[in-house]
């Protein structure tokens, strides 16, 4: 197939809900896509942040190879042993609990929301925070705080309030008889990349533990290595009631987790909840094979060393171009804020060979694999650099 038969394609057969680059990609490998012509590009958003262990990581890859001639689906009234290790996996990260498994990190949320709803006995509101993004779903996109993702689909579920993030006094105002849950992002992905403040996050927990309300941490992006832990939340010392997972989990394969304390799991009854492909045991095998390749080739630690100097680069690029207002995030997840809109750097970095994400209009979002060399992220810089001078003089 040709480049154009594939645009042509995607024109006359696709629902166009994607403001799509024009690169068609055949290949991946660790921090690399080549597309149709052999170009290659360094990719430091890689699948708006689904392949953390890097594209078709060895581990993964032999993990889903070793399945899929095995068996690749099971409904959830049987056993299988992928499911079960997986699970048990994800509980020896985190916390005491268990888990549900789907397909999404909306899939997840909807599920927490749910759960926050049995949970309240009667209670249902849950409060989120201006800026966050949660998902497409009806629930998930209405528990967004950002009206350019909700509006389109007024009128909109009841049962969510909207508060400023990182701000207890607003959070306190907006707890009445009817909340039941507070969920939030701990870096703010789509929302800019903004962090929560520890001191927040432990008021908040204070908060809950009083009010008997659940703390739902949405650690779809978070999760998996990306702040120097397996899950975010331990950068911060304080642990939810309900963690939802997604993206960088299934190792590029489609996974959705829901984990919930042990001690409150059990509201759940069967016949509750339920997810036709959630945790099959294809998308097990390669979750498992995701927690191997970070474990087993130290990107947890290779993150917490590359960080500082993902950020030095980051904070020297300011002093260097006036159009880079602020640089924050933590760990490898970083977001550069520019006076002008972010678009054209975009633009030009992708035509360089470089692949970043741009949100918010002018904030720059990279997020490259956990396993970054300074090589690569020296490359990333100066094209980065090369791009901002000749977009913003």
């Amino acid at each position: 197939m040709k480049k154009q038969e594939v645009f042509d394609n995607y024109n006359n057969f696709i629902l166009s809900t994607y403001t799509r680059t024009a690169g068609v990609f055949v290949k991946g490998k660790g921090m690399t896509l080549i597309d149709m012509d052999g170009k290659k590009y360094l990719d430091f958003f890689p699948g708006w942040g689904v392949s953390n262990v890097g594209h078709c990581h060895p581990k993964v890859m032999s993990a889903v190879r070793d399945q899929i001639g095995t068996l690749i689906h099971l409904p959830n009234n049987f056993y299988h042993p992928q499911q079960a290790k997986l699970a048990k996996e994800i509980v020896r990260w985190s916390f005491p609990s268990k888990v549900f498994f789907g397909n999404s990190g909306a899939e997840a949320c909807e599920g927490a929301i749910k759960f926050a709803r049995v949970f309240g006995q009667g209670r249902y509101e849950v409060i989120t925070f201006e800026n966050s993004f949660h998902g497409r779903t009806l629930a998930a996109v209405t528990a967004t705080g950002q009206k350019k993702y909700n509006a389109p689909f007024a009128p909109l579920p009841e049962g969510f309030k909207t508060v400023a993030f990182n701000d207890i006094e607003a959070i306190k105002s907006a707890i009445t008889d009817k909340t039941a849950a507070i969920m939030l992002e701990l870096v703010q992905g789509e929302g800019g990349i903004n962090v929560a403040k520890p001191e927040f996050l432990k008021e908040l927990r204070q908060l809950c533990d009083e009010k008997k309300l659940l703390l739902i941490f949405d650690e779809v992006q978070t999760g998996m290595g990306r702040l120097g832990e397996m899950f975010g939340f331990k950068a911060f010392g304080v642990v939810p009631d309900v963690m939802i997972l997604a993206k960088s989990l299934g190792g590029g394969l489609p996974i959705g987790v829901m984990v919930v304390k042990k001690e409150i799991a059990d509201i759940f009854k069967p016949g509750m909840h339920a997810s036709t492909f959630g945790g099959s045991p294809l998308v097990c095998k390669a979750a498992l094979g995701a927690f191997a390749a970070i474990s087993k080739d130290k990107m947890l630690i290779n993150t917490r060393k590359m960080s500082p100097y993902f950020f030095a680069k980051a904070n020297a690029l300011k002093k260097k171009c006036s159009c880079v207002k602020e640089v924050r995030g933590l760990g490898l997840m970083m977001g550069i804020e520019l006076t002008i809109e972010g678009k054209a750097i975009f633009e030009e970095c992708f035509a360089q060979g470089l692949i970043i994400n741009c949100t918010q209009g002018n904030v720059l979002r990279l997020m490259p694999a956990l396993n970054v060399t300074k090589k690569q992220i020296d490359k990333a810089f100066f094209i980065l650099e090369k791009a901002i001078r000749k977009v913003a003089g």
